[in-house]
């Protein structure tokens, strides 16, 4: 129980990757009242790793990033990104239509572009809007970075703390600061998609 007396007394901006990582994974384990043991068995990996990667002594490999956001019910996208500090070039990942990462949550359906390129500053994402109403919502949506977000197909509403509702339909695009408490919801007849791209 060792960790969970360690004080956090850094702000987000003071944080590198590693640590705003490990920050977010622990608060979701407290928020489910989970031990170490209790969550890493849910995400399948040892104690020990767990505690490594909430105290940012080990980088996670995207698998296990994955894995614990799902036990943990985690549904920011932001989470997936790695370092971008990367002395390789010439990189590229492709993704067929149809064929990304699949992560759902209560109000959206992600489907994560690119996946198998862990070190990337930016994470491209199709999202199906499946929210309809703002109490569908436990809270505001915000992490560390900037985002960009295009809507493919139907209407929707865009909801901001700073902003009035923003209606937008498909061909609008938006760029927002992500640390702004936001959210979507659809309005019309199907669930609206968008692209989303999210930056560090």
């Amino acid at each position: 129980m060792g960790d969970e007396t360690r004080g956090d007394v850094s702000s987000p901006e003071d944080l590198d990757e590693g640590e705003v990582l490990g920050r977010s994974i622990r608060d979701a384990r407290r928020a489910k009242g989970w031990t170490l043991e209790e969550a890493g068995r849910a995400a399948g990996i040892g104690r020990s790793t767990l505690s490594k990667i909430e105290n940012n002594q080990t980088r996670p490999s995207f698998d296990i990033v994955r894995r614990l956001t799902q036990a943990l019910d985690m549904s920011t996208p932001q989470l997936f990104l790695q370092s971008g500090q990367s002395g390789i070039s010439g990189r590229r990942d492709f993704t067929p239509k149809g064929e990304g990462e699949v992560k759902n949550t209560p109000t959206y359906m992600h489907e994560l572009l690119c996946p198998e390129l862990t070190s990337k500053r930016m994470l491209p994402y199709i999202a199906t809007i499946k929210a309809r109403d703002l109490s569908e919502f436990e809270t505001w949506i915000r992490h560390t970075g900037e985002e960009f977000m295009y809507v493919i197909s139907g209407e929707l509403i865009f909801v901001s703390e700073h902003y009035r509702p923003l209606p937008m339909k498909a061909g609008d695009s938006l760029y927002y600061d992500s640390g702004m408490g936001h959210g979507c919801i659809s309005t019309s007849e199907e669930d609206a998609k968008v692209l989303w791209v999210s930056l560090e």
